[in-house]
């Protein structure tokens, strides 16, 4: 089952796209755009064309500054990074590649952006990120962050996919391009230590000093991604007892337990892709490990083994706004609207104002550039926040931070993030939480994203009064691009994926496993009925 590498890399070079077929077309979903040069999805042609329309969408809005170019270690991302250097040389834009060709997570990019442009007033950077995050093996991923240094928003997305595929329909007339040797030699091509400017900084995030009085042992797997070398130096900088327990690259990724559904993911939030750290849990005070671009997180406890991302986030949450004085005490707490509730309930606890916004971390970009959000997370366990002193540290998910965060409390309450979970959740009460995925085409996506409120004709929700239905944020009012359905103890959400033929269904309950249960099947009637409507109007 292991990819066949030489083969990826040869269709990525010698396949072309139909721009007439939808799926052979450049499409930026939650996080980039996505897909396999086996199934025309994401090859040279794409890569060439986004790395265009980027150039294009700089020109337009004036943006002069250099761009940090970073990527992880999937297959295809060493090719897709010479095509997008032979573009952006041919343009003249100004490419900060890293020292010694490292892989480059996807935090240590924003942290770069964030930066160079921290006190300017023009001439500002922003920068790409070649990786299609926790994705199988025979996948690529390209995703833009602008100066403000996280994930690009709908406005700026869906302009660059618009103008890549008018390149793409065109055959790429017009298109800039050198051959790579000149790339590279180009003297707008430059070297950048995203490794030392990273790792060095990490103290204006997090308490090392407390870790290392405490003597908390730690277990790192990076996966094989983007972070392999950069646990090490970390170790070594702040003096800590960190031990990698697997430093292996390997494109195959033949070293990964396969995920639910037999496919390879590095996934750090699966129970099935941590299963060799999960073993490992006892050896440790405390272990974790970060998906392939390293901005997910996933933290295993002797007690409690790997932490469910809502159950850690929650934890983390707690510490956090009781542990940073300098933060400012109007700072939020944001979530999205398919995160658990117990992070509301938290949030109260502390007396802090709840940010609830649509699946995307893009959402959160501006809280945390303004230091108006202390935290932000998504359920699927990717998060950053605020440095010690209550300013921006990064606008994009770090999984590199989160985990260290989960040393640091278990260093200074004495108790790992598990042991505190479970006295929240005494206090608070115990959530029961799910995910069901199921096959979606795209028709069947579209019916889901735009099913209006008033199509779920739902006044109960097991047996309990539905208190409202949504199709749009609390915090911020955008379309959640699906429905969340809440009752006073329970709630179930169905929305499209932005990168996977699925849908999702996401359900919680407050009152056992056998109540999410039939939570979850009562919103299985929903979705089943509304793509049945659809099928036949």
């Amino acid at each position: 089952m292991l990819v066949d590498v030489p083969r990826l890399v040869t269709a990525y070079y010698t396949d072309v796209p139909d721009s007439s077929v939808q799926e052979q077309r450049v499409a930026f979903g939650t996080s980039g755009h996505r897909g396999s040069a086996f199934e025309n999805t994401f090859n040279q042609w794409h890569v060439l064309a986004i790395s265009q329309a980027i150039c294009d969408y700089r020109k337009r809005q004036d943006i002069g500054g250099p761009l940090f170019l970073g990527i992880d270690t999937h297959a295809l991302s060493v090719p897709a990074c010479a095509s997008a250097l032979e573009v952006l040389a041919a343009n003249g834009v100004n490419v900060m590649l890293a020292e010694h060709d490292e892989y480059t997570p996807t935090p240590a990019v924003s942290h770069a952006i964030l930066t160079y442009n921290r006190g300017r007033t023009a001439g500002f950077a922003d920068g790409i990120v070649i990786t299609p995050s926790h994705n199988p093996p025979q996948d690529g991923g390209f995703k833009y962050n602008p100066p403000h240094g996280g994930p690009a928003g709908t406005a700026v997305t869906q302009w660059i996919e618009t103008r890549a595929n008018e390149y793409l329909e065109s055959e790429l007339r017009g298109l800039k391009r050198i051959p790579y040797e000149n790339a590279l030699s180009a003297p707008t091509t430059h070297r950048y230590d995203f490794l030392d400017a990273y790792t060095s900084d990490l103290a204006s995030i997090i308490d090392f000093d407390v870790i290392r009085d405490a003597n908390v042992a730690m277990g790192v797997d990076p996966l094989g991604g983007a972070g392999v070398r950069y646990w090490t130096r970390i170790a070594e900088r702040f003096r800590l007892d960190l031990t990698p327990v697997n430093e292996t690259v390997d494109p195959a990724f033949g070293f990964m337990s396969v995920d639910w559904d037999g496919q390879i993911r590095m996934d750090p939030s699966s129970t099935y892709a941590m299963r060799s750290l999960i073993a490992l849990k006892d050896r440790f005070r405390i272990a974790f490990a970060c998906d392939t671009d390293h901005d997910r997180h996933g933290i295993v406890t002797p007690g409690a083994g790997l932490l469910p991302p809502n159950d850690y986030q929650s934890t983390a949450i707690f510490y956090l706004f009781a542990h940073r004085p300098q933060w400012s005490p109007s700072a939020a707490v944001g979530k999205t609207v398919v995160s658990s509730r117990m992070i509301d309930r938290v949030a109260a606890k502390l007396g802090r104002s709840l940010y609830e916004v649509p699946v995307g971390f893009k959402w959160f970009v501006d809280g945390l550039l303004d230091a108006s959000l202390g935290f932000a997370g998504e359920e699927s366990a990717g998060a950053s926040f605020l440095r010690r002193d209550g300013t921006v540290w990064t606008t994009d998910k770090d999984g590199i931070a989160a985990a260290l965060l989960a040393a640091e409390i278990t260093a200074r309450l004495g108790r790992d993030p598990g042991e505190v979970y479970r006295e929240l959740a005494a206090e608070l009460g115990m959530p029961s939480y799910a995910r069901k995925d199921a096959p979606a085409t795209p028709a069947q996506k579209q019916v889901l994203k735009r099913l209006p409120a008033e199509q779920v004709r739902l006044t109960e929700l097991v047996g309990e009064p539905v208190q409202r239905v949504l199709t749009h944020a609390p915090g911020n009012g955008a379309s959640i691009e699906g429905v969340k359905v809440e009752a006073a103890s329970a709630w179930f959400a169905a929305r499209p994926s932005g990168t996977e033929a699925v849908y999702k269904i996401y359900a919680e309950s407050f009152r056992g496993a056998d109540h999410l249960r039939r939570v979850l099947a009562e919103a299985q009637t929903i979705v089943d009925d509304a793509l049945l409507t659809r099928n036949n109007p």
